[in-house]
């Protein structure tokens, strides 16, 4: 760190290269926190999670149960052993629940007076944060596995399913109606993502084994088809490989915050990063990461370090690893059963997941708690000390008394 600093004051170094060494080391630190805790509100699996960017201070959990519960990480208090708590919870026993699992939860991306929820009962709904209340809904007749709202769209307001339907339908906010449909995957769609940077951009993953990436402006068909061998034939090939993205259900897909990478994850275990200006496939080797889990698949990123660093659910675990060059930077283990979904905090440079177990966990840096810790066995030696020269001085004292000093 001195050497960066020399460095820094001679000019050498860009003035965002320390915040950046700074950000890497806590991220590669990340463990189960020490000092923050989520109070338990679910008794069944948390499916899904979304932090609010703005302020990076609400978090949304969906759950097995329908249950949609609402935390406000700035609400724990000043103490160093400190417990999140709910704002509000959307339980069983209110009329507007969902009646079955929630598999997405979303922040409106420009306000945090709407979210959106959809899950296994069919309906993806829109809720007015303040009153807590359903403000429209679309029944797509079929379970929704992923819904996905552009984070940059300013000339429309479309919201992008993925249901047990082989198409990817446009749900119209502005106009409450399903407004056109995608065509082109032989299965259900598992997982969609608008793209970051590009407003009319969206992909899809699908049971097909293939990712499609479409322009909303064309009404033909896909602009791209992800082909993992990218159009390449072994030589003496009798024939052509089917044009496929994985070798097993494509059960999710993440654009990096640039936009220049889509990540994907397939049921053949294999996580693959995709060039999103060619569609090619980069061949960056991340290994086998096993994840027998039925659901969509719901990782998550962190980028302002020297590396880019994506968090994968692999079985009961979190695996981190470096997105350019594959390489594992650590296990994060904590859950007791599957680890359904993660949610990567930046203001904070914490990690939050939930997973079969019910458990809705926080992974962050302890140097502080460390520290913590440390001054308060400094502070106890002091009294320790303090206490045993009192003692010693009591017990050195003279207390001899003679018959003179007593009048005889």
């Amino acid at each position: 760190m001195l050497h960066h600093l020399r460095l820094r004051e001679n000019g050498f170094e860009s003035p965002s290269i320390l915040p950046r060494i700074q950000a890497t080391r806590r991220l590669l630190s990340i463990e189960l926190s020490k000092t923050y805790s989520f109070k338990r509100n679910f008794s069944a699996g948390i499916n899904c999670l979304d932090l609010e960017l703005a302020e990076g201070k609400y978090l949304l959990t969906g759950g097995s149960e329908g249950i949609i519960v609402l935390y406000d990480l700035d609400d724990a208090t000043n103490e160093m052993l400190a417990e999140f708590k709910p704002v509000c919870v959307v339980d069983r026993s209110s009329p507007t629940c969902h009646k079955n699992s929630v598999e997405t939860i979303q922040w409106y991306s420009h306000d945090t007076g709407m979210f959106l929820s959809s899950g296994m009962d069919n309906f993806l709904k829109v809720w007015d944060t303040n009153n807590l209340d359903v403000v429209e809904q679309f029944n797509v007749y079929q379970p929704i596995y992923n819904h996905h709202m552009s984070p940059v769209a300013t000339q429309h307001y479309l919201v992008a399913v993925g249901s047990r339907r082989e198409v990817v339908i446009l749900c119209d906010l502005k106009s409450g109606s399903m407004t056109h449909t995608l065509k082109g995957h032989k299965s259900s769609i598992y997982a969609v993502q608008w793209s970051p940077v590009e407003e009319y951009t969206i992909a899809s993953g699908s049971r097909d084994n293939r990712i499609f990436i479409w322009d909303i402006r064309r009404a033909s068909s896909a602009v791209a088809v992800l082909d993992q061998y990218n159009g390449e034939l072994h030589a003496g090939s009798s024939k052509a490989r089917s044009c496929t993205s994985h070798n097993g259900a494509v059960r999710g897909i993440r654009f990096t915050d640039d936009g220049r990478y889509l990540l994907s994850y397939g049921s053949d275990n294999e996580l693959r990063l995709w060039d999103a200006t060619n569609g090619k496939n980069t061949l960056v080797n991340f290994g086998k990461i096993f994840n027998t889990s039925s659901k969509g698949y719901k990782f998550s990123l962190s980028t302002e370090g020297l590396c880019n660093y994506v968090y994968v659910p692999t079985e009961g675990n979190i695996a981190t690893y470096e997105i350019q060059t594959g390489r594992q930077s650590s296990i994060l283990r904590g859950h007791y059963n599957h680890v359904n979904c993660c949610c990567y905090n930046p203001y904070r440079q914490e990690l939050y997941s939930g997973g079969s177990d019910s458990n809705l966990l926080v992974w962050s840096c302890n140097d502080h708690y460390d520290r913590y810790v440390k001054t308060k066995s400094r502070m106890k030696e002091q009294i320790r000390d303090k206490d045993s020269k009192v003692d010693n001085f009591k017990f050195y004292k003279d207390t001899w008394s003679s018959d003179e000093d007593n009048g005889g």
